[in-house]
């Protein structure tokens, strides 16, 4: 009976954390996400600038393929995905948008009789990257 009595008391004080081993446990939590997040958020940023300079090294050999294919630049983006250059525009992963792309027109003609066309393309989005070089730049 003595027996019983304590087991069940000692249960019962012990039901859960205390108020100081919560703070703890909140103190270390939180210094572990201050280290962790701008960790993290450097990481995500050079994926970006990764997939960036990926998706415009493509357009740029789409757009020159299409031009030395066809003996004409193309007039837009579009025109390399109608033409199976490219299977889509991509999406800027900076403004995640496909209609932010900044293209620039080249001087001369490819031909005497084919129209002005792109010659290059570059992205929409302000800032710059890890480095310092502005994103418009790559």
């Amino acid at each position: 009976m003595i027996g019983t009595s304590l087991t069940s008391s000692r249960n019962s004080g012990e039901r859960g954390f205390s108020l100081m081993e919560l703070v703890i446990v909140m103190t270390i939590l939180a210094i572990l996400a201050t280290v962790a997040v701008p960790i993290y958020n450097t990481h995500v940023k050079h994926a970006r600038e990764v997939t960036l300079k990926q998706d415009l090294d493509a357009m740029r050999r789409a757009i020159d393929n299409y031009t030395v294919d066809k003996q004409r630049a193309p007039q837009s983006l579009q025109d390399l995905v109608s033409s199976g250059y490219l299977r889509m525009v991509p999406v800027d992963p900076l403004t995640k948008s496909a209609d932010t792309w900044v293209t620039e027109q080249e001087d001369t003609p490819f031909s005497p009789d084919a129209p002005i066309g792109i010659k290059n393309v570059r992205s929409g989005a302000e800032g710059a990257d890890s480095e310092g070089k502005a994103y418009s730049e790559y």
